[in-house]
Parts: structure tokens; sequence; C-alpha cells
């Protein structure tokens, strides 16, 4: 195999290792952007690299001698006593396989009423249910078997 080859794989695999370390996610609420609700209509303004995202000032108590990295997505439904029921997406700090520090509501808000809250841990993952980073995976493959073939 040529040596451009060589070189074009190493690029193509140190790009996927270099974004996998990264989180992504979508930031907003549906109370200010109706783009942000159940019918998510995913805008380039609404994307966030988590590692630079703030922690939450309420979670800070909660998660005291933990390193804070950002490890997923989450997306809140709530239910504001003056706004009605809205979406609210964010970055998720905490384990992922155990939620209940995570997803607390900040106890500070007395007007709104924490309904569900759904973790997870792929690429911009908590946006509607985009089959493209899977699609993405599967043509990076191909290609580099191709390529070795």
């Amino acid at each position: 195999m040529s040596s451009i080859k060589y070189l074009l794989a190493i690029a193509v695999v140190a790009s996927v290792a270099t974004t996998a370390f990264a989180v992504h996610c979508y930031q907003c609420e549906s109370l200010s952007n109706k783009k942000c609700g159940e019918q998510f209509e995913a805008e380039e303004s609404m994307k966030v690299d988590c590692s630079k995202a703030a922690v939450p000032a309420y979670l800070l108590s909660l998660f005291t001698g933990t390193n804070l990295n950002s490890t997923g997505c989450m997306k809140q439904t709530v239910d504001a006593k003056m706004g009605g029921i809205h979406i609210v997406r964010s970055c998720y700090f905490g384990d992922i396989s155990h939620t209940e520090k995570g997803c607390k509501p900040d106890v500070t808000d007395l007007l709104s009423t924490q309904l569900s809250c759904d973790v997870c841990s792929g690429e911009l993952c908590n946006g509607s249910g985009s089959m493209m980073p899977v699609l993405m995976t599967i043509v990076v493959f191909f290609g580099l078997a191709r390529l070795f073939s």
C-alpha cells in the first residue's frame, strides 16, 4: 500500500479518536426557542462542546471531591409554573449509569418541577433520534476496509 494511503488512514483514525473524547450536546430551552421543543429542529447555534461548559452551580455541592467532566447529554422536561411544560437540553455532569445526582433539579428554582430527565452518551444525542453518527461510522469503516484491501 502506498504511503499516501497510510497517511490518509492515520489522519482519519486520529480525527475520529480526537472527537471521541469531546462530548458535544445540544443546549437550548423551548421557552425561549420553539425549535428546542418535542418537535426538535437542530440549529448550529445550539451545539456546545461540553468540555468547555460550566457545571451548574446547584450541582457543585452534590459532587464535592469529584472531577466534574461532562459525561453525556440530557433532555429534561420541566413544568414551569409561569410558562407551562417545556424542554431543556444541555450537557450532563455525573455518572451516566446513576442519574439520581446529575438529574437533580435546581432546588433554588421554586417555580419549576422536573417531570423527566433523559440522559445519553452519544454525540449530540439529546436531539431527535438521528442515525447520522451511526451512518458516518459505518461509512468510515467501510472506507478504511476498502483502502486496506
